[in-house]
């Protein structure tokens, strides 16, 4: 009992410790973030005054980085909702520390994710014309209700477990933190008091929560693909677009999640409970995803240069041979075989070794977005010389803002709410020690009913 209470009062000092105290690095850190944002509103002030030609997009390649980077944050959304899921949904005890990261991860992402929408369409006032006015026939509008639908379900499935933990903060915190953040956990408690029937109800929303965020999450990084897969440009006429998007999602966010969380464990001193093995564990999930996606690419392209239809040896040369070249075989090697060697040779298969890999997979996945957004629209349609496009300074700040406005709402986040589900390692504490207690002796009696509490 003395080992559990003192575990108890540590995981409650790290709990709590980032939510009480407040170094000066964090506010330059937040500080350095703040710039970084407001350079890149200065850029889109600029683009709202002169139109989108102070990009580097014209009629011929109408998407470029931002689309790419609306991609790139919708798949990385994925660390959530589908890894969390799947978890909980397969009963794996080591996901405990980093499932609620991992569902903010989602929640970020994809509000970071739709802003680039809105930039790129340049008449920001013509938003809601999309609603009022859209064709239920284009994959866009398919896309809009996709993603407001899963960022709805994502906000109700970090909520949902985040309930025990606001009522654990507004009864340990009173008279520590300010009116209004007690306030705050109060209100987001919802008067949870821990009986029985609570415990119940809260069981089964999660439940309903899961099996439902499995398919909204899978389904909308198909209908994102089909932006791209309901053309008939080359090369983005494909059948394969869905589960290749839902493929590189999950590993993307596998990543994603594997970078922040080494990065807030080592800020946040949270070894005790993040483990060289969570990382190990992921790294195996995103090895078998690397495998995944190595198969669709060599399937994908096998498939279409054999027949090597119209469009197809233009597309081929400017991504093995020319123009984009460097993009895609850094994309290929650097993003897909080096992570997965990594992973597969026991003596990187470390904290570090995943961590690289991590690093090399998003690096890789945020390329291979933007070589094919950007080389699809270079095919030619008709007997012209191909276009050409290199983001402007503008693109380049506005896409650096977006990064920084997902890292602050993180740094925020863990200033304002526990990193880990408290209740959730707790309970997983008490079940390891329970399965490690020694079984009583044969024929050993047994306590009477309503022994000693």
């Amino acid at each position: 009992m003395e080992e559990m209470s003192s575990w108890r009062q540590r995981l409650e000092h790290t709990i709590t410790a980032p939510l009480l105290n407040t170094s000066r690095i964090y506010y330059l850190w937040i500080a350095f973030l703040l710039v970084v944002i407001g350079w890149g509103v200065y850029a889109f002030y600029g683009q709202l005054n002169d139109g989108l030609i102070v990009t580097d997009m014209r009629d011929r390649i109408s998407w470029g980085l931002y689309i790419s980077t609306f991609v790139f944050f919708i798949g990385i959304s994925h660390a959530g909702t589908l890894i969390s899921a799947i978890l909980r949904i397969t009963q794996a005890r080591w996901r405990t520390p980093i499932t609620r990261l991992a569902e903010f991860i989602t929640v970020v992402a994809l509000s970071c994710g739709a802003i680039f929408v809105i930039v790129d369409m340049g008449r920001v006032d013509r938003l809601f014309n999309i609603i009022l006015y859209g064709r239920w026939q284009s994959p866009i509008v398919w896309d809009v209700l996709a993603v407001t639908t899963y960022l709805t379900g994502s906000i109700a499935y970090l909520f949902l477990p985040m309930i025990p933990d606001m009522a654990f903060l507004r009864d340990r915190l009173a008279g520590r933190v300010s009116a209004w953040r007690l306030r705050l956990y109060s209100i987001l408690a919802v008067g949870w008091v821990g009986n029985a029937a609570q415990k119940r109800n809260l069981g089964s929303a999660m439940t309903v929560a899961m099996l439902l965020i499995l398919p909204i999450a899978v389904s909308v990084h198909t209908v994102v693909s089909w932006i791209f897969g309901m053309t008939l440009r080359e090369p983005w006429n494909s059948t394969i677009f869905g589960a290749f998007f839902v493929a590189g999602a999950i590993f993307s966010g596998i990543a994603t999640l594997i970078i922040v969380m080494a990065i807030l464990r080592k800020i946040y001193h949270l070894e005790e409970y993040i483990h060289e093995k969570h990382f190990i564990y992921l790294g195996y999930m995103m090895g078998a995803f690397a495998l995944i996606m190595i198969y669709a690419n060599i399937s994908e392209f096998l498939t279409t240069g054999y027949k090597l239809e119209e469009g197809v040896e233009f597309h081929f040369n400017q991504l093995f041979r020319e123009e984009y070249a460097g993009f895609y075989w850094f994309y290929m090697l650097g993003g897909l075989v080096l992570p997965g060697l990594i992973i597969l040779l026991p003596w990187t298969r470390n904290f570090w070794g995943i961590l690289v890999a991590a690093v090399f997979v998003d690096a890789g996945m945020w390329v291979e977005r933007y070589f094919i957004v950007v080389t699809g629209l270079r095919v030619p349609l008709m007997p012209y010389e191909p276009s050409s496009y290199s983001p402007s300074w503008v693109e380049f700040s506005i896409m650096a803002a977006g990064f920084a406005l997902f890292a602050l709402l993180i740094s925020i986040f863990v200033k304002i709410f526990p990193i880990m589900a408290h209740w959730e390692v707790e309970e997983d504490y008490e079940l390891s020690l329970a399965s490690a207690a020694p079984a009583p002796p044969p024929g050993a009696a047994a306590e009477p009913a309503g022994g000693a509490n």
